[in-house]
């Protein structure tokens, strides 16, 4: 489905340059879920920028499809961290699921249909005329994810989605987005800095090293399907995969040589 090969991301500074994401190489399969965790400051956001259509590489390249991406491909969606200003305040959250679906020439009724389909997949039906200030942080979220399941993407992108949320909720959230890839089949690219996060929901976690970020190991997470928060994280195995992940973003974190090799 997405094909990341020698991906690098440098930015002009009056010194000459900053590498914020070097020799990047992975594969994403069709109706997988592939988290990208790493420290803070390790460059994922830049990378899903690249790999989004929204920055473009320095050098190396991004293919969806065997096409190579060179702008924001039609058929992918981006929930955000900060999900107060991807959406619109003066518009009601029935509004602002439905707008990516004017711009792809949906008619009336089915841009009705799909709202209120996504609004109930996401529990929110009752509050389809209401406005963003007059939700919670988590419903807000919600709302989000709402949209991007309406436009159904073939690629689904998110950026820390739940960095700004209580624990219960994203616990919520978390069985949400696997909920969405059970039901649709969605490809999701999903990045975090919390492991247990990435373990949970993942069928493969790579973990990358510090700017310049690098993959430094793609860890399959042979746990079964459907999870459980209590279930699934009661197990010995993940457990086990919490471990290393946790070690090996630990040692990143302490090893000076890795970022710079």
């Amino acid at each position: 489905m997405l094909i990341v090969t020698e991906l690098e991301k440098t930015y002009p500074t009056k010194k000459g340059g900053f590498t914020a994401v070097r020799d990047m190489s992975f594969t994403v399969q069709e109706g997988e879920l592939f988290s990208i965790v790493g420290p803070s400051g390790a460059g994922k956001t830049t990378l899903l920028r690249c790999i989004a259509g929204l920055d473009r590489p320095t050098s190396g390249g991004v293919y969806f499809q065997g096409r190579e991406v060179d702008g924001p491909p039609e058929d992918f969606a981006i929930v955000f961290q900060d999900y107060a200003r991807s959406l619109l305040p003066w518009a009601t959250v029935g509004t602002n699921v439905e707008l990516p679906l004017m711009k792809k020439g949906n008619t009336a009724a089915e841009r009705n249909r799909r709202v209120t389909t996504a609004l109930a997949e996401v529990g929110l039906s009752d509050a389809v005329d209401k406005k963003p200030f007059q939700l919670s942080g988590g419903m807000q979220q919600r709302v989000a994810i709402a949209r991007a399941i309406a436009y159904r993407p073939k690629v689904l992108i998110m950026d820390e989605p739940f960095a700004s949320v209580d624990a219960q909720t994203r616990a919520d959230l978390e069985d949400l987005v696997l909920r969405v890839k059970e039901e649709t089949g969605t490809t999701i690219l999903f990045v975090t800095h919390d492991v247990d996060e990435s373990v949970y929901l993942s069928n493969r976690v790579a973990m990358v090293t510090r700017s310049p970020s690098r993959i430094a190991e793609v860890v399959d997470i042979d746990l079964p399907f459907p999870r459980d928060q209590i279930a699934t994280k009661s197990l010995p195995e993940f457990a086990r995969l919490r471990a290393h992940v946790f070690g090996g973003i630990r040692d990143m974190v302490h090893d000076t040589t890795l970022a710079h090799a």
